[in-house]
């Protein structure tokens, strides 16, 4: 492999299969002479509004073909994609709008009910990076020189390409993605064309993904875990079918439909899939194999999983690619049941002391540390954060705790922080805590996470009303509703006269969740 970057990898991928289906996206289909085409026409039509190296474009869509058009569009630009998550409240929209310096956003006039055009007007003045609005769809827009269609900028760059951005990939950002980490502000990862191409190239290894594959992907682009799937079928030259949005049905009928071969999922889409009533009834059988990852996967769930969809079990953070580790065919039965495998080839782990960041030996529990190509280059603008995030030696501190064993094969048995992982999305409390104290009938507020068979885990949200104040549950997850993304809403609000509380007045985070817990049981 001479090279690393996305660009030339899919213009390998174009030039020898120029007539494979790229990307399958509801009734649109698209071949890799075509994608190449429209990326062209993109880079061309940006490069012309002065869109260029190190440009950041932000890309708010579901998983469209436009979203896929506009990463390798920036990658031919030696632009910086910025996904972004359509379910966003505002002020995180605004946020890292203007904490990664965009410049132009790239999304769809209406989207989770919000009016783009109108907001992006408003949020104008406060957003000095930001020069212009391009919008996907067929409604016609006109408020000024600053919006742009999609469409019309594909026929202005129809037939003209870029100049070929000869960047070295190990140094050049391709993408910077938001996460919400071990603290309460997102931080953007800033990650190198070599991380993220390399890493999908060896997680490509093990699934033995080829052109002849044809892959489902309903993860989220705008997350690490389907920006990573798109990219490994992207350099592979297998089939992208895109669902726009998760819904276990439509992903039935997609793997019936489409002859799907690979099918990627955190566990919770999973066990919706097997729960929709008409799973038993489907012929599934073409399907081979995928990833499942993103939270923690019972060994229950993997059997029931691997009935028909042989998948791989998988570890890692946006911070590392992502993928740490991952099982392979050949792994001992018990061994490839109950761990997320082996690193990927390249990659190094350690187990270090939680506090102290000494080594620890084989067997013993510890923080998990990582090094290798996978690793970010940083947080963008969190110089001390990033500081903070590596041991002396280079290896990033994930902030789980695992043991390793002799053959190198990885356990994950906790987390360090109080993070909730509801259906693959990290919740921090402290961030929800602080917008629910914003409410004029919250005295205080502590959030919690419950076991949830479906999602993993539900945030339940502990209230302290202010005294003599009147407030529901459905009122404070309205107001929520308007702050955070969706996913990030509580599932679940309880009042509380006051909280269990340590000598030094910390909440007792384990008492109020086996609280909570209890009560859930017993109704």
């Amino acid at each position: 492999m001479n090279t690393y970057r996305l660009a030339d990898l899919f213009a390998e991928q174009a030039a020898r299969i120029p007539d494979h289906e790229c990307l399958i996206d509801g009734q649109k289909r698209y071949s890799y002479k075509k994608v190449d085409a429209d990326s062209d026409a993109l880079a061309a039509a940006l490069r012309d509004l002065g869109i260029g190296t190190g440009d950041r474009i932000a890309v708010d869509l579901p998983n469209h073909a436009e979203w896929v058009v506009t990463l390798l569009a920036s990658a031919k630009l030696g632009a910086i994609l910025v996904p972004l998550n359509p379910g966003l409240g505002v002020r995180e929209f605004k946020y890292q709008l203007r904490h990664a310096e965009v410049t132009v956003a790239v999304t769809m006039a209406h989207l989770s009910d919000l009016d783009y055009v109108d907001l992006l007007d408003e949020m104008m003045s406060d957003l000095p990076d930001l020069q212009c609005l391009v919008l996907v769809g067929d409604e016609e827009y006109w408020y000024d020189d600053r919006v742009f269609q999609y469409a019309n900028l594909l026929a202005q760059g129809r037939g003209r390409s870029v100049d070929a951005n000869l960047c070295d990939p190990k140094t050049t950002t391709l993408a910077v993605l938001y996460t919400s980490g071990t603290v309460g502000k997102p931080k953007g990862v800033v990650l190198t064309h070599y991380n993220l191409v390399q890493t999908a190239l060896a997680a490509a290894e093990p699934l033995s993904l080829t052109e002849s594959d044809r892959v489902l992907l309903a993860v989220p682009m705008f997350a690490i875990f389907g920006a990573h799937a798109a990219i490994m079928a992207l350099t592979t030259g297998a089939t992208l079918v895109l669902q726009d949005l998760f819904e276990p049905t439509g992903v039935l009928d997609l793997i019936e439909r489409e002859n799907v071969t690979i099918c990627h999922g955190v566990p919770t889409m999973f066990e919706l899939i097997m729960r929709e009533p008409s799973f038993p009834n489907r012929d599934l059988s073409i399907v081979r194999t995928g990833i499942v990852a993103g939270s923690p996967v019972s060994v229950d769930l993997v059997r029931r999983i691997r009935k028909w969809n042989d998948v791989q079990i998988a570890y890692g953070l946006t911070e590392t690619s992502p993928t740490v580790s991952m099982t392979r065919d050949d792994d001992p039965a018990e061994l490839r049941e109950r761990t997320v495998g082996r690193p990927l080839d390249g990659v190094e782990v350690q187990i270090v002391d939680v506090k102290t960041g000494d080594l620890h030996g084989l067997e013993a529990a510890g923080e998990l540390a990582v090094r290798g190509p996978n690793l970010m280059a940083g947080y963008h603008r969190m110089p001390l954060e990033t500081e903070r995030s590596y041991t002396a030696d280079g290896f990033l501190r994930t902030g789980d705790v695992a043991v390793v064993d002799e053959a190198g094969y990885v356990s994950i048995v906790g987390r360090i922080s109080d993070i909730i992982i509801r259906g693959g999305y990290k919740v921090v409390p402290r961030e929800l805590e602080d917008v629910l104290q914003t409410h004029p009938a919250v005295g205080d507020a502590c959030v919690v996470g419950v076991p949830n068979e479906i999602l993993g885990e539900l945030t339940c949200a502990c209230i302290i009303p202010v005294e003599g104040a009147i407030v529901t549950g459905d009122e404070l997850r309205d107001f929520c509703r308007d702050m955070v993304a969706d996913y990030k809403v509580p599932d679940l609000v309880r009042f509380f006269d006051a909280f269990p509380m340590t000598d030094n007045g910390k909440v007792k985070r384990l008492e109020l969740t086996r609280v909570v817990g209890l009560e859930l049981s017993v109704t």
